[in-house]
């Protein structure tokens, strides 16, 4: 198999593990919120901010160590900031969704409220996948490219300094 076979098996692979991490965090989201929901007075969409947050904290873990435990570590503080921002908008979106079905259009009922927090986080791990994959997690350079990148650094240190050029 070619060199396109090799970043499609990887990228089916990213999205299993994604898939794996999203299951477990849809899990946790669904069940914080249906606990919070039935166990509180709190109205249906602020029940779910609260279970989507939880879900966010628990996604992080699994998609840091799990996921993309390959990608690049440096950075943390700008990649924690940037997972915030993006699980941010897609809080929005999620809740987003569920706001308009419950107070657009009445539709509130457990099993509606359920059912459109499914859509809205469905819609909102879509733009996810693509934010986290693009600018929070990001690749480590190909093996091929650094291989490359030594053999150059290599030849050069290997010249007299008066072959070597600057810049």
């Amino acid at each position: 198999m070619g060199r396109g076979s090799s970043g499609l098996r990887r990228l089916v692979h990213e999205i299993a593990k994604f898939g794996a991490v999203g299951g477990a965090g849809l899990l946790v989201n669904l069940l914080v919120f249906n606990l919070v929901r039935h166990t509180t007075d709190l109205p249906v969409v602020r029940a779910s901010v609260i279970a989507t947050v939880v879900a966010i904290v628990s996604n992080y873990i699994g998609f840091r160590y799990f996921t993309y435990r390959d990608r690049d570590k440096r950075g943390r503080t700008k990649e924690l900031t940037l997972f915030l921002l993006f699980s941010a908008v897609g809080l929005v979106i999620e809740n987003g969704v569920l706001y308009v079905a419950t107070y657009g259009f009445g539709w509130d009922s457990p099993l509606a409220s359920n059912v459109f927090k499914f859509v809205g986080i469905g819609i909102a791990t879509l733009f996810r996948f693509w934010s986290y994959r693009s600018w929070v997690f990001k690749a480590l350079p190909a093996p091929e490219l650094v291989a490359s990148a030594e053999e150059i650094l290599a030849e050069a240190e290997k010249r007299p300094r008066s072959q070597q050029r600057v810049g």
